[in-house]
């Protein structure tokens, strides 16, 4: 039987159950959404957007879902403790997801009011879907197309609620956002997050989300982020990924950036198991600007793969992709990134770059960089590369007494450090060298006192 028809047939029995406790915007186009999921059920290797990473495999095994939204017994203000410092921001979470109301759950603390409550001042709306109704109904779905997206029409098909955040116009946070993804369960669990992200003219915004698990069982999760960026807005939105390697991370995000607008989005994989980010970006006003960075770790038999489109719609935009991967052990990775530029988009320029390191002789890299162009005057260049470790630098640095050891990790430090030093952040830049660092010493797992689980 193919993996669609067991979740075709679980829709069809719990319909009922499923709308009953979901939030109405997501029930407004749930008929849809699965229609479409039955039409073109889910990616395969067939497809050449899909040619790295089999998206059908990853739903085969039986996967619990958590339809009656029963909360999980777990207070993430207490099982989160990282050990690097504090970056200072206002801290959100979402258990599997469920975004958790501190507030209706009695864990309120005073930090997280006065954030909360900061935010509500400036006119910024940051909840679940279920509080925002009207908001959501005016964006939700209308980046996310599921007509043309297996994945998008699967994960709309069966989400129950999300995550919005709003910026008014003109508002400027100077703190930024930090969104903690928690896994949380004690047998397999299937997972669909949803994130409507809207600034409205001149807003300017940095979010952070972080993803962890708490339990090492397998756990599933389908993700779509949709992101509206106003006229002469800013925002920043940063991904890391922390999770171990039992987990499936299938995440499309949806970006529309008008003029003059600027984006910086990055995103960064430390552990996984399997992980397999679309990246989607119309630059839909002239003069708008993305930066659209990336960076995978990855050894054991992990696997990560990253897909971009970036859409110059319209005259005068810039675009920079940089993407970068460090492979060990018989770790696969991939990357195909496509930049369109459509007829009329004059004055366009637009810059990919992908490069690769296999530490390994097993470790497997895939890159397709793409340019497709419909104007004459432009300025674009994309390039790939796939190597290993310098041996003359390993035998120079090992002539002046840095052991073997040492030296790759050094190697592979500096290598990644381009990526890592494109956050617009202070402190978040800072902390990411130490946990890059730490990643590649093995001992990222070992944060005090933090429940959860990183390897």
């Amino acid at each position: 039987m193919k993996p669609e028809q067991q979740y075709i047939d679980l829709y069809t029995q719990a319909e009922a159950l499923l709308r009953a406790h979901s939030a109405d915007p997501l029930n407004d186009l749930r008929a849809k959404a699965f229609a479409d999921f039955e039409r073109l059920g889910f990616p395969t290797r067939k497809q050449e957007d899909c040619k790295y990473t089999d998206v059908a495999q990853a739903f085969e095994p039986d996967y619990g879902m958590n339809f009656k939204r029963l909360q999980m017994p777990v207070n993430p203000y207490e099982v989160f403790k990282c050990d690097v410092p504090n970056m200072s921001t206002s801290l959100f979470f979402v258990v599997n997801d469920m975004f958790y109301n501190a507030a209706a759950s009695g864990a309120v603390q005073e930090p997280v009011a006065r954030s909360s409550s900061l935010l509500a001042d400036q006119g910024v709306i940051l909840g679940s879907f279920r509080d925002h109704p009207e908001l959501v109904s005016r964006y939700l779905g209308t980046l996310a197309d599921t007509s043309n997206d297996g994945l998008t029409a699967f994960n709309t098909a069966f989400a129950q609620d999300g995550v919005v955040l709003y910026v008014p116009r003109g508002v400027v946070l100077e703190k930024p956002i930090q969104l903690i993804n928690i896994l949380r369960s004690t047998v397999p669990l299937l997972v669909n997050r949803r994130v409507l992200i809207v600034l409205e003219e001149g807003a300017q915004a940095r979010l952070l989300v972080c993803d962890h698990a708490m339990d090492e069982v397998n756990f599933l999760a389908t993700q779509v982020v949709e992101v509206f960026v106003g006229r002469n807005a800013t925002f920043d939105l940063y991904e890391l990924e922390e999770t171990h390697t039992g987990t499936t991370r299938l995440s499309n995000l949806y970006v529309r950036q008008e003029a003059g607008s600027n984006v910086l989005l990055n995103g960064m994989t430390l552990t996984c198991g399997t992980t397999r980010n679309t990246t989607r970006v119309i630059l839909g006003g002239e003069q708008a600007s993305l930066d659209l960075c990336g960076m995978a770790i990855a050894d054991k038999n992990q696997h990560v793969d990253n897909r971009t489109v970036v859409d110059h719609t319209v005259p005068s935009c810039t675009s920079r992709q940089l993407y970068k991967y460090v492979l060990d052990g018989q770790a696969t990775g991939a990357f195909a990134g496509l930049v369109l530029v459509r007829p009329g988009a004059q004055h366009t320029d637009a810059r990919q770059t992908n490069r690769n390191l296999c530490a390994t002789r097993e470790a497997r890299m895939y890159t397709q960089p793409q340019l497709e162009i419909y104007a004459d005057d432009v300025k674009c260049s994309h390039g790939a590369t796939v190597g290993q470790l310098d041996e003359q630098a390993l035998f120079y640095m090992q002539q002046r007494g840095i052991p073997l050891r040492e030296a790759r990790l050094l190697l592979m430090f500096a290598f990644v450090g381009e990526v890592v030093d494109s956050i617009r952040l202070d402190a978040l830049r800072d902390r990411l060298h130490h946990l890059v660092e730490k990643r590649f010493r093995g001992e990222l797992g070992r944060c005090r006192d933090c429940k959860m689980v990183c390897r």
